[in-house]
């Protein structure tokens, strides 16, 4: 179970009575999470019909000082009617506590589930709700850098070591070094940039059916290329797990669910390609790095790197170029 810190329940009941949501009633740890722990608080509510929030403590990876621009991100999106779950701020009006050294953040609870196997249909309304996302966080006056760049790449596959990654698989090797290359000589520029989620796996969305009912972890949310949020989303849900079996019925829709809310210019589908390598090789790099530093017997088992680079070779394949043409 993803909760890593323990919070005895006169704790959490201390805890919540510093928000305006009523009494604790029950508090339950949450599995799902990899860098923070996370339960699902009920309380009286105001009314004393009882309401539903994540609690979420932030463990690792993330830099304190950075939660305003995300948490206020949730405010910022919420406000215009994009499905994602509010900041509960305390009766101070704070987006987030501490307890010792830990920061803690009340979030709106919100129903769904997460997909294992998308449908087209289900790829439609995931791309649309992220167009609709893009142009709603047009005037988020905040700003942050992509801490996960092609930079960032490049800084993981040395600390990685060729010897590291061959370790991975024999061939692994040689397609980072060739792939980097060519990113850093192809990366484009002078896109369109806004708020991207830059995180946006199915298990980060919840749905009832077709429906988006909630987009959530923002905690890699920054400021870069637009179109790179679409090749991020794209290698994401159309891909079995293991990085085989692409499914062209699930990139058409989720292209065609986009552009129903903002069409792409041609300099951006043009650049699909390339981004769509430079997010593979973003989570190629970032599961590598951990599947070689990861203790034996740590709470989180590291992810599969080769579900990526299986990614990144369909991509780098001038014979697939074709996916990302317009219809």
């Amino acid at each position: 179970m993803a909760v890593y810190t323990h919070l005895g329940a006169e704790d959490l009941a201390e805890l919540i009575a510093e928000f305006d949501v009523g009494e604790l009633r029950s508090a339950k740890g949450i599995a799902e999470g990899v860098s923070n722990s996370n339960w699902l608080i009920e309380t009286s509510g105001r009314d004393g019909t009882g309401s539903r929030f994540i609690l979420t403590m932030y463990e690792f990876r993330i830099d304190i000082a950075e939660l305003p621009y995300f948490l206020g991100l949730l405010d910022h999106l919420a406000a215009r009617g994009c499905p994602v779950p509010r900041t509960i701020h305390d009766r101070t009006g704070a987006l987030y506590r501490h307890i010792g050294d830990k920061a803690v953040a009340l979030i709106e609870y919100l129903p769904g589930v997460s997909v294992s196997h998308p449908t087209a249909g289900q790829a439609r309304a995931v791309g649309s709700a992220l167009a609709r996302l893009h142009r709603a966080a047009a005037d988020y006056p905040a700003s942050r850098a992509n801490g996960m760049d092609l930079a960032e790449s490049e800084r993981l596959a040395q600390a990685c070591t060729p010897e590291g990654l061959a370790e991975i698989d024999p061939a692994l090797p040689a397609l980072v070094e060739r792939e980097l290359a060519s990113l850093k000589a192809n990366w484009p520029k002078d896109l369109p940039r806004s708020v991207i989620h830059a995180d946006l796996f199915p298990d980060n969305v919840l749905m009832l059916g077709d429906q988006v009912t909630g987009l959530i972890d923002f905690y890699f949310a920054c400021n870069d290329i637009t179109a790179y949020d679409i090749a991020v989303t794209h290698a994401a849900w159309c891909f079995a797990g293991d990085g085989t079996g692409f499914d062209r019925a699930v990139s058409d829709a989720l292209l065609a669910g986009y552009e129903a809310e903002r069409p792409l210019t041609g300099a951006e589908r043009a650049a699909l390609s390339v981004l769509a390598q430079g997010a593979a090789l973003r989570f190629l790099m970032s599961r590598a790095y951990d599947w070689l530093n990861t203790p034996k017997g740590a709470l989180v088992m590291p992810k599969d790197p080769m579900a990526f680079a299986r990614r990144l070779e369909f991509y780098a394949d001038p014979a697939n170029r074709a996916i990302f043409a317009a219809s």
